[in-house]
């Protein structure tokens, strides 16, 4: 049995790694943070550059189904491209639209709409917001509202979809200046009933799933981008006329962040294996992921700011942007304490009541 990544799955890894690494950088991210905090909202279509980059090079639709337009690829190939976003701190919506929202669309869109909307994905000319709780996880707000051309939304047991035109939005603060949350609401009547049902259930535990495993896959980007400027501090900053690298204390935080980042980046990859080959343990393997992920990341950002100082609260100096990011993810698709909880519950069964 193979445990590795493919060739052509590293490859087009490091296409979009190469990519991002020019052309999103931490002052792309002060822009989002800029624009989100802009009461205004923008005339005509917005433009995003990298986000129509990135649907051109298949990234956007990849898990839709090559009839359809897209690549036709799994959770497998998406994990580590998801990583790389997540290791920019990329604002754009790619996990809500890439992730969750087309091969929801592509299993359960009406066919009247079904071509025009995922046709409108894979080409980047659209975004999808998504609302979908799951039991003991609230969603209160949603990522990208007034900007997304659909939203896709849970309630009780059914799935609708409400095109951008009908919603209702209302910002609300948010500690990532780039991660723009809103409260939503709209007309019933403006509904398009994508499931109803045990099959809307069933479908909403998939998309939170997957919701859940691209969070992750970003905490492990945005943990490793952390890491690694830490280690070019420590490098750089000097006190006594050495590198504080070169300090036991600060190799000790170090090693700590990188031993507990190293675990929790297969366990990321082992859920999106489950996922692609549609394990019926998926729902566990995903909780893991993200109870790993997000403790890592948390750690990692603890860790970083320790090996900082005062200078890593700043909101100028850039691992403040990734740390917020980091914090906003990981308490996203439930927190690592409720994950926990659902493998607990899998492997055990559920607490009996009180």
């Amino acid at each position: 049995m193979r445990f590795a990544f493919t060739d052509d799955q590293l490859m087009l890894r490091d296409a979009v790694r190469d990519f991002l690494t020019k052309e999103y950088t931490a002052v792309q991210v002060r822009e989002a943070w800029d624009a989100a905090a802009d009461p205004t909202p923008p005339e005509g279509r917005l433009e995003r550059p990298v986000w129509s980059a990135l649907a051109e090079m298949g990234v956007v639709g990849l898990l839709v189904p090559e009839a359809d337009g897209g690549l036709g690829m799994d959770a497998l190939d998406q994990v580590l491209l998801l990583e790389e976003t997540g290791r920019v701190a990329l604002a754009d919506p790619i996990v809500e639209t890439s992730a969750v929202a087309a091969p929801l669309l592509a299993d359960l869109a009406p066919e009247l709409n079904r071509t025009d909307w995922l046709t409108a994905i894979t080409s980047g000319w659209s975004t999808v917001a998504v609302d979908i709780p799951v039991e003991g996880v609230r969603v209160p707000f949603v990522v990208d509202a007034d900007r997304a051309d659909l939203l896709v939304a849970a309630r009780d047991d059914r799935l609708v979809a409400v095109a951008s035109g009908a919603l209702a939005t209302v910002a609300q603060p948010s500690v990532d200046g780039a991660r723009r949350l809103f409260e939503v609401s709209w007309d019933p009547s403006s509904e398009i009933v994508l499931a109803e049902g045990p099959a809307a259930v069933h479908a909403t535990a998939a998309a939170f799933d997957r919701g859940a495993l691209g969070a992750a896959a970003q905490l492990v980007g945005l943990a490793d981008r952390a890491l690694e400027l830490t280690v070019e501090y420590v490098k750089e900053r000097k006190q006594f006329g050495v590198p504080i690298g070169s300090f036991q204390a600060v190799k000790h935080h170090l090693a700590d962040a990188l031993l507990q980042l190293e675990f929790a980046r297969p366990v990321v990859h082992r859920a999106a294996y489950s996922m692609a080959t549609g394990s019926p343990d998926v729902a566990r393997d995903v909780s893991m992921a993200k109870a790993y992920a997000s403790d890592a990341a948390l750690l990692v950002a603890r860790k970083a700011l320790q090996c900082h100082g005062a200078i890593g609260y700043t909101v100028e100096y850039d691992l403040h942007l990734w740390m917020k990011r980091i914090w906003a993810l990981a308490a996203s698709w439930g927190d690592a304490t409720w994950h926990r909880e659902r493998v607990a519950a899998t492997i055990l069964g559920p607490r009996p009541p009180h």
